[in-house]
């Protein structure tokens, strides 16, 4: 995004989304607009502490790019991160991809930056903001499914993503789906993420005569054009994916039902057959909309600018700590 000038000062925050290869870092002023978009490496491959002073190092360049082109510094931060997250204490617990332990990320970014700062887990984050802003707006409770390398999911009540009592609401990708099933490095057999998600799709298809390389897209693109192979691999992760989800409607009972991730990016090859299975299955249940995600890889950065904005109502932002 181009520079802009401006002759009064901007209120705006920092959001900070940092995935296993790459962050999306933002400034979004009061009313949600983009006002600065940046992305950059993670980094992981120097190791955890490189990782972390690397956030803080982006997180500070981010502030004084604020302060240059509107004004003043940020009034608050937002960071979404992978893996384990205590959002209450604001620790980032645990993340296989970032090779991080007990990082009390929440209290490094506030003493660097002099603000208010909210931490909060990646997928809970893209939730918040595709409920709020995205493909649930105006839902009062919705349950976001990104279907990627895993399944996650995020759960929506009223405005706000519920966290669970541990931090592990919305796990719907270790719902067991089929018992006795391919070990999922959870520990269970039969998760729903060893079937559904778009890696477990993509490994099927190559093996099935995709080719080395091939992913769920092309897999997507053969089951368009008939390949059996193809149509038969799709239906089972659809089957999978819908058992799946009448598991969770059936206790959560959600208005709105937000698919998202890469296999959604298949659309209505996606989209028409799980609408189906899910009708056969339910019973008693209400079948909510089902909806492909709106806002893309920028949920995520997205969220944490709400999280940081949340803060101001909440808080006052003179304070370091949130």
């Amino acid at each position: 995004m181009g520079p802009r000038s401006t002759l009064f000062p901007v209120r705006h925050v920092i959001a900070l989304d940092v995935g296993g290869t790459g962050m999306k870092a933002a400034l979004v002023g009061d009313g949600g607009e983009l006002l600065h978009q940046d992305r950059r490496p993670t980094g992981r491959e120097r190791g955890p502490e490189a990782v972390v002073e690397g956030i803080l190092d982006f997180a500070e360049e981010l502030r004084a790019r604020g302060v240059g082109r509107f004004g003043e510094p940020a009034v608050a931060a937002g960071i979404a991160v992978p893996g384990i997250v205590d959002e209450a204490d604001g620790v980032a617990v645990y993340s296989a991809n970032l090779g991080w332990r007990d990082v009390p990320l929440r209290d490094l970014l506030a003493a660097r930056l002099g603000v208010p700062v909210a931490l909060g887990h990646d997928v809970r984050t893209g939730g918040l903001a595709e409920g709020r802003i995205g493909a649930g707006r105006g839902a009062d409770r919705f349950l976001f499914v990104p279907l990627g390398t895993g399944i996650a999911g995020a759960i929506g009540i009223d405005g706000r993503v519920e966290a669970g009592a541990h931090g592990f609401a919305g796990e719907i990708g270790h719902i067991v789906v089929r018992p006795g099933g391919a070990p999922c490095p959870c520990g269970q057999r039969g998760c729903l993420e060893r079937y559904a998600s778009a890696a477990a799709v993509s490994d099927a298809w190559a093996a099935a005569g995709g080719g080395p390389g091939a992913d769920a897209a092309d897999c997507a693109k053969a089951v368009a054009s008939g390949r059996p192979d193809a149509v038969r691999i799709w239906q089972e992760a659809v089957d999978a994916l819908a058992d799946g989800l009448v598991t969770a409607l059936t206790l959560l009972d959600p208005r709105t039902l937000i698919i998202g991730g890469g296999l959604a990016e298949a659309g209505e090859t996606l989209f028409s057959p799980l609408r189906d299975a899910v009708r056969r299955r339910v019973t008693f249940q209400k079948v909510p909309s089902l909806v492909p995600a709106a806002l893309g890889d920028t949920a995520g950065c997205l969220g944490a600018g709400l999280l940081a904005r949340d803060l101001l109502e909440t808080a006052d932002p003179t304070e370091v700590t949130a």
